[in-house]
């Protein structure tokens, strides 16, 4: 933005600390001034000599000045001394104003720095605290959070880029093959052409998810957590039961406020993920809703192999699935739990992932609760 040509802060900060002095001074020779005129006559006082005694012995005469002669003989002296305080406040001022500046001087370079995408530079002001130590702490606070969602952003952008290009480089092999050799099934041609269709569109619909989680594009509304669960558990039991699983769901009313659509998702994914990334047989998966203080409390919890704490802590980053969990036919796209981090975000909640000790996963999802809704 274009702005016109105006004094420096430093400048302005001069003339005030000049302009203020200045001023002070002035009150101070006017209060001396006054207090002076109370023991001055109005006019001069000439007192003769006079004789003593008869030896002749004279008093010398008394001259006593009147207010002219006072003004004569302390205009020109207040005049230096509101001259030298005008010097040493413009000088003095200058020295100080650029003093107390300087970090401000600092915080504006680094902006500058930012701005031409080195988000790496720090300013780390020395010192104690104060308001420009603050605002450095601060501003080197949004710097690291800006680096590290820059880089975030750097990696998903890649990661989705060879995403979408696998199911797109499996087509154009699949069709020269088919181009090539004519007597090749085209039934089974077809079946791995909508194999790979399909999960490229399911990635596709994964990253719009994502992207309207993020800007949070979604009309609020009073819901039910506890029967947000039980529908997505509901959905899912047949898969469950396919794979000889047991999953139960109990939990007691959980008033929020937040997209429906939204939140869904989020049950279903991690029921999803419980069920899917589960022990071979006789496993077990746990949904249940809670209110805990201002907050309701989505926990799913499942059996598995044991996991790693420097594993779980990166399983809510797009496109990771884990390399020690279980692989399976329905490992899907790697956007699942960065899905649920992303809405839970979206509705100023917070997701942790934790291992349990037997093995399996514990997921948290906490939203903020809302007071019931009396509909009229």
């Amino acid at each position: 933005m274009d702005r016109a040509a105006g004094l420096s802060v430093r400048l302005k900060l001069t003339l005030s600390y000049a302009g203020f002095l200045l001023l002070a001074g002035a009150l101070l020779l006017a209060v001396v001034w006054v207090f002076l005129l109370r023991y001055v006559p109005h006019d001069a006082i000439i007192i003769p000599e006079r004789q003593v005694s008869d030896d002749a012995l004279r008093a010398p005469s008394f001259f006593i000045p009147g207010r002219y002669d006072l003004w004569r003989a302390f205009a020109p002296k207040a005049a230096i001394a509101l001259a030298l305080l005008l010097v040493f406040g413009l000088v003095g001022g200058w020295l100080l104003a650029g003093r107390m500046l300087a970090p401000l001087a600092r915080i504006t370079d680094a902006t500058r720095l930012a701005a031409t995408g080195a988000l790496s530079h720090r300013i780390r002001l020395e010192g104690r605290s104060d308001e420009f130590r603050q605002l450095g702490d601060a501003f080197d606070a949004m710097l690291a959070r800006l680096e590290a969602h820059v880089a975030e952003q750097q990696r998903f952008a890649a990661n989705a880029s060879h995403e979408l290009r696998t199911p797109l480089a499996i087509t154009q092999t699949l069709l020269e093959v088919a181009r090539n050799d004519a007597t090749r099934d085209t039934g089974e041609l077809l079946e791995r052409l909508h194999a790979v269709n399909t999960r490229a569109i399911e990635l596709t619909e994964a990253l719009l998810l994502l992207s309207r989680a993020e800007q949070r594009s979604f009309a609020p509304e009073h819901l039910d957590l506890s029967l947000i669960a039980e529908e997505a558990t509901e959905t899912l039991l047949p898969l469950a039961e396919k794979r000889g699983l047991t999953i139960s769901s109990c939990g007691e009313v959980s008033p929020t406020i937040g997209s429906h659509a939204l939140l869904l998702q989020v049950t279903t994914n991690l029921v999803h993920n419980a069920i899917v990334h589960n022990l071979a047989e006789q496993g077990s998966v746990w949904v249940n809703t809670s209110v805990q203080c201002k907050h309701v409390v989505l926990t799913v919890e499942n059996t598995g192999e044991k996991l790693s704490p420097q594993v779980v802590a990166t399983l809510d980053e797009p496109f990771r699935r884990g390399t020690e969990r279980i692989r399976s036919d329905q490992a899907g796209v790697g956007l699942g739990l960065a899905i649920v981090k992303s809405i839970t975000q979206a509705h100023d909640g917070t997701l942790s992932l934790t291992p349990r000790a037997a093995g399996g996963l514990c997921v948290r999802v906490q939203l903020p609760a809302a007071p019931p809704h009396t509909g009229r």
